[in-house]
């Protein structure tokens, strides 16, 4: 019952106070503002304060909103009829922050209100508030970021999710957000999946699960712009019960990176999960898939090797990777230094990455 009060007292804080502060303000507008609406601007007060104009979401295309107003967004055999490509793809802005932050970091936002500072007390936007300090604290650091879905919806935080991403894109446009999701069902129920990440929550990347094949794939495929980032060969010691397993002479993660790179991947759009902790797998994935990018959790609280991790899956330009860490950098400090310990673990993450990596040269 105090749950359900705490929630409806965000809803109504939100929607009353609208004009009371910017976190505020992109929380209510991120559950006032239909999807099709969402598009906005960063200006200046006359304080010099920063505002975010409440009409909607920053978008890549500055001519177009992402999604017409009122037409059908279920995808169609090319793409969503009334959705329309950004000007960058996502593999494209990915190769592009590669190269102009340095950075092969990708800073996971896992957001556990227990472990917040006294700082943010009892502030109904305490996640959006929590997330959005990591964010400015190290987006110069970072290649993307990948807010974890579940710690949203578990706190009924929707909102503050969608809030958080149009904040990441209208303050640090460029850099793509990644929402793990790892969805994984068939055709018409992946299809709401899919617009579940890119139009509601606009996301520029979502993780998927493979398991039920090719055409369980297809409607985030149908979305041209965007990325999709299946798992291989995850982290957790208990992936092996399924990932090692023989199918005809390979080992199944082996065969899933295979299908992959060599028969789904036919628009470019597609990435690999392959965990830190298995250096070995990473190599072998890099060898089945040439330039593909890997998404690699498992550094940091999970304990997988930088060196060990970078110099197995890096490609020849020093590219390739997303090195994801996310509680070591979002809980360096418990205190309400906790943005300022993040940044700093950021930089010594992302110099121990850079200090390995080959050549750092992109080719064109």
């Amino acid at each position: 019952m105090r749950r359900a009060a705490q929630m409806e007292t965000l809803a109504d804080l939100a929607l009353r106070d609208f004009a009371a502060s910017p976190g505020r303000r992109l929380v209510a507008w991120a559950r006032e503002t239909p999807r099709a609406d969402r598009r906005g601007r960063v200006s200046k007060t006359k304080d010099g304060v920063e505002d975010f104009a409440p009409a909607g979401y920053h978008h890549a295309d500055q001519n177009h909103p992402p999604f017409a107003p009122g037409a059908s967004s279920k995808p169609g055999a090319a793409h969503p009829a009334a959705y329309r490509k950004t000007i960058m793809t996502f593999i494209d802005a990915l190769r592009t922050a590669w190269q102009d932050r340095d950075s092969l970091l990708c800073v996971g936002l896992d957001p556990d209100p227990s472990r917040f500072p006294r700082l943010l007390g009892h502030q109904p936007e305490a996640i959006f508030e929590f997330c959005r300090r990591i964010v400015d604290a190290t987006a110069d650091l970072v290649c993307c970021f990948k807010p974890q879905i579940a710690y949203f919806a578990a706190q009924r935080a929707e909102e503050q999710l969608a809030a958080l991403i149009a904040h990441i894109h209208a303050h640090h446009p460029g850099i793509p957000v990644i929402l793990d999701a790892k969805r994984g069902d068939i055709g018409s129920t992946a299809e709401q999946y899919a617009r579940e990440a890119f139009e509601r929550f606009a996301a520029d990347a979502v993780t998927v699960n493979p398991y039920l094949g090719r055409d369980s794939i297809a409607p985030y495929l149908a979305y041209p712009d965007k990325g999709v980032i299946l798992l291989c060969r995850t982290s957790n010691p208990g992936g092996s019960d399924l990932q090692f397993l023989d199918v005809g002479g390979e080992k199944l993660y082996e065969r899933v990176a295979r299908l992959v790179s060599d028969e789904w991947n036919t628009t470019g759009q597609c990435a690999l999960v392959v965990g830190a902790t298995f250096p070995d797998e990473i190599a072998r994935v890099r060898e089945l898939t040439g330039s593909m990018p890997l998404l690699v959790p498992g550094i940091g609280a999970q304990g997988g090797d930088i060196e060990a991790t970078v110099r197995a899956g890096c490609t020849r330009d020093g590219g390739g990777l997303m090195i994801n860490s996310s509680r070591a950098i979002l809980y360096a400090s418990s205190g309400d230094d906790y943005a300022e310990a993040a940044r700093l673990a950021a930089t010594a993450t992302r110099e121990a990455i850079n200090a390995c990596r080959p050549g750092r040269r992109f080719a064109a």
